[in-house]
């Protein structure tokens, strides 16, 4: 495991775990890679020295990779939660948190995607909505 900082175009930095370099390359190539601070999926890595880490070693004797296990297990089940409770409305989320905002549509908890332009102006119109940083699936 590697672990990259990474910034996003709106210059906020964070950390993410990665297999090796390439996963980072493909999942950021797809969009797959989200900034936690606002959702940017425009994200390049930082200056630095990667800090390579070996299961076993990780497992027993870094607390890092614990919390990291932890936040990811804690994301898993935040998102079974919101898949269970919520409609998925895909790259219509903005639009349709808009109608349900203004009683255009029923209001019902949902989830999906949206642009950073369509988020910066869901905030401008005071519709309350987060942003979450799902974690891949590994029940392919």
């Amino acid at each position: 495991m590697i672990v990259f900082e990474l910034n996003c175009g709106q210059g906020h930095c964070f950390e993410a775990w990665f297999r090796n370099s390439a996963t980072f390359e493909q999942q950021a190539a797809g969009g797959e890679v989200s900034c936690p601070h606002c959702g940017d999926t425009h994200v390049t890595k930082a200056p630095m020295a990667p800090h390579l880490v070996r299961h076993s070693w990780a497992e027993n004797n870094d607390p890092s990779v614990a919390l990291a296990v932890a936040v990811r297990q804690a994301l898993t089940e935040l998102r079974k939660t919101v898949e269970k409770n919520a409609d998925y409305v895909g790259d219509h989320f903005a639009n349709e948190a808009l109608k349900i905002h203004y009683g255009e549509a029923a209001k019902r908890n949902i989830y999906g995607e949206a642009t950073q332009d369509e988020a910066k102006d869901l905030i401008e119109e005071g519709v309350d909505f987060s942003t979450v940083p799902w974690p891949r699936r590994t029940d392919s």
